[in-house]
């Protein structure tokens, strides 16, 4: 039979406490959306107790239309000594007026005694009280903190907190790993056990984990199979130290590697690299290339050998299809790589069959790596080089001269300029430009279009996205080779270039000249921009 797994997001609370994680409230109501059209069960909106944001979210939320996913205020049990119906946090969920509370309340005895200044009897009454009172409107999730590291240490007492929500009627009992340590043998053992010791009541198990470890995901897991239909975590798993679950690897593990369990009732998994990239860009955070499934580099082959292999048969160096999780396989090139590699990445370019050229790109790709070049994020100078070495190349422009000042104007003001002036030739003719900008790149990139932009108008739709600059060679100090990424889109497409040398200024230039001779090759269909490329760019 196919069991059912509730998932339960909290990255709009949990995740928040993630260091360099902030949400606006209008970041909280649209990553709330998407994580409801994705079929997420259970959506944990935050404490309105804790700020004024969140109790906006609340009342927002409410116009969102949310399908089937429920919406989850989170607050702790009432304080030591202070009757429920009194207490401010009680109160503020009860106003919350949200399908389902979450609360928090101590299962290790260590921190009611010593953190909570609490007796352990005490301690019962507040989880108890709490449960009852927000449970006449409510479905109840429990979370019992610090679980497995309660049942270590007194399994009778971790045992009987648990209990005590269960009798006062939560729904869920959501055991968490918070100090992120446990192991998974450790997790199924105790599931176990916690479910006979509640086998009396009508709730069911959650589990929720950090990932101290490393081992968030293998804990979340574990735990399901030994009885848990509820895992809760955040998207990309981020979260306060070293972060939540990862909900992306738990619903891809869950749904397309292990028989028997279903989640977001069947829902295809295709939009997941989707999801996960959006949350990053809504926290601005740095997308992480190798996280599993959903990472630029999860189905990214380098190794010749690799590639060779990939392209008889993609199951031998991938554990799923990545088409799946809305993925892309990516080719790699680099010294590493070998004539499959070339083959692969050379499709479009009609060459396979001609394996001298083929050993020509490849040999020339290992020279210009020795000086610093790296092309797997730079497909469109690889495409340039590739016609380069085939003979087939024909430049729009060719540069006579450039040069670039920059400085201050006034320096007690600090009134920076840079200006660049440039000499090219377009066919017979000779343009000469200045212009100014920002910075010397900005003032580049400005004189070059006013030479060519009555020539070639369809450079107005082409703007750089961003600008990246490395150091190859450190040990040179000051003479060190600079390595220029640049990255640049237009409506439809987004593509990478890279220029090498020990002046930043011409790595920049090389670089620049490359992303206008690429977008002038699209224009004129000589070139086809890479899949994954323009799939960001719909993005």
């Amino acid at each position: 039979m196919t069991r059912s797994i509730a998932i339960y997001d909290t990255t709009l609370r949990d995740g928040t406490q993630g260091e360099g994680v902030s949400f606006s409230l209008q970041d909280k109501l649209n990553v709330c959306q998407r994580l409801a059209e994705f079929g997420i069960d259970y959506i944990e909106g935050g404490y309105p107790l804790s700020n004024e944001k969140d109790v906006a979210f609340f009342q927002r939320v409410k116009t969102l239309p949310l399908g089937n996913s429920k919406i989850a205020a989170f607050g702790m049990t009432r304080r030591r000594g202070l009757a429920v119906d009194q207490d401010p946090g009680m109160l503020a969920m009860q106003r919350a007026d949200t399908p389902v509370c979450t609360i928090v309340g101590k299962s290790w005895d260590f921190h009611v005694t010593e953190v909570l200044g609490a007796s352990l009897e005490e301690n019962l009454a507040m989880i108890g009280d709490s449960v009852e009172f927000l449970g006449r409107g409510a479905e109840i999730v429990y979370d019992a903190e610090h679980f497995f590291d309660g049942f270590k240490a007194n399994p009778q007492y971790a045992l009987e907190t648990v209990r005590t929500a269960a009798s006062a009627g939560a729904q869920w009992i959501a055991l968490c790993d918070t100090n992120g340590g446990s192991l998974p043998g450790e997790i199924r053992e105790i599931v176990v056990q916690v479910r006979q010791a509640l086998a009396e009541y009508p709730v069911r198990l959650a589990i929720h984990c950090h990932n101290d470890g490393d081992l968030a995901t293998a804990n979340s897991l574990a735990a399901v199979e030994a009885g848990c239909d509820q895992v809760q975590g955040t998207i990309n798993g981020i979260g306060e130290r070293c972060g939540n679950a990862d909900l992306v690897a738990v619903m891809a593990n869950l749904q397309l590697k292990m028989p028997g369990y279903e989640i977001l009732g069947g829902r295809s998994l295709d939009h997941l690299t989707e999801l996960s990239r959006y949350v990053y860009e809504t926290a601005n955070l740095q997308l992480r290339n190798n996280q599993p499934f959903v990472g630029s580099s999860a189905f990214a082959h380098k190794g010749g050998m690799h590639v060779h292999a990939v392209n008889k048969a993609a199951h031998t160096y991938e554990h799923l299809d990545p088409a799946l999780v809305g993925n892309e396989r990516r080719i790699l090139v680099s010294e590493l790589s070998g004539r499959s590699n070339i083959i692969a990445l050379t499709t479009k370019h009609n060459i396979a069959k001609d394996r001298e050229l083929m050993d020509a790109i490849l040999a020339e790709v290992v020279r210009r790596e020795n000086q610093g070049y790296q092309y797997e994020a730079a497909e469109a100078s690889f495409d340039l080089l590739v016609k380069r070495v085939a003979g087939t190349f024909q430049p729009h422009f060719e540069t006579i001269k450039y040069r670039v000042v920059a400085g201050d104007r006034n320096a007690a003001l600090h009134h920076a300029f840079a200006e660049a002036i440039i000499k090219l030739r377009v066919g017979e003719q000779e343009i000469f430009e200045a212009a100014e900008g920002h910075g010397p790149v900005n003032a580049l990139d400005a004189a070059l279009r006013k030479c060519l932009g009555n020539i070639y108008p369809a450079l107005d739709s082409m703007h750089l996205v961003d600008y990246k600059v490395r150091v190859v060679n450190c040990e040179a100090g000051t003479a060190a080779r600079i390595r220029v990424n640049i990255e640049s889109s237009d409506h439809h497409h987004v593509w990478g270039t890279i220029g090498v040398s020990e002046n930043i200024i011409e790595a920049s230039w090389l670089a620049l000249v490359d992303a206008v001779e690429y977008k002038l090759l699209l224009e004129e269909g000589e070139l086809k921009p890479s899949p994954t490329r323009t799939a960001i760019a719909a993005l």
